[in-house]
């Protein structure tokens, strides 16, 4: 299996020529991952073309008064929930005025997990502003701490692309 340095190189190049090729903006709201989805983006040359930005929302602080999410979901859903990766994704789309803002937050471990949400729980929000689609998935990644973070980074690059995609706006 391939180096997974090479891996996120190559999803992050193709959201670059994804994005430049199709002129739109990129953002990203990251909890778990604390950066690692733009800083793999800004490893691209060229990528100033197409990313915003990146909020690190580690805190539900932040989460709150950076970016927007209403506290009563952190309240009533937890700070890894749907509810809350959608309203992160909203939020870092409309405070970066980019195109498309995915977001990550979740339990990378080795502690911390939650009542039906073990280690390696993630959800992935994402809003796509053009034609106004957003919305949360739930996924699940085995692995130790590192491996929790480089999962949901791949995840978060490919959504990216997927959405634009599946809009036809890539190519």
């Amino acid at each position: 299996m391939a180096d997974r340095s090479v891996i996120l190189n190559e999803k992050a190049l193709m959201l670059v020529e994804a994005f430049k090729k199709a002129g739109l903006t990129v953002g990203f709201a990251e909890s778990l991952t604390g950066g690692l989805i733009s800083a793999s983006v800004v490893n691209i040359p060229g990528a100033s073309a197409v990313l915003k930005g990146s909020v690190v929302s580690y805190t539900n602080e932040i989460k709150e008064n950076v970016l927007g999410v209403p506290s009563r979901i952190i309240d009533d859903h937890t700070e890894v929930s749907e509810e809350c990766a959608k309203a992160m994704a909203e939020g870092a789309k409309r405070l970066l005025n980019c195109d498309v803002a995915v977001s990550v937050t979740g339990i990378a471990g080795p502690t911390g997990d939650l009542p039906g949400k073990p280690v390696g729980t993630v959800y992935m929000g994402y809003c796509y502003s053009n034609e106004h689609i957003s919305g949360a998935i739930r996924l699940n990644f085995n692995g130790d701490r590192d491996t929790i973070r480089s999962e949901t980074v791949l995840a978060a690059l490919e959504c990216a692309v997927h959405l634009i995609e599946r809009q036809g706006l890539s190519g």
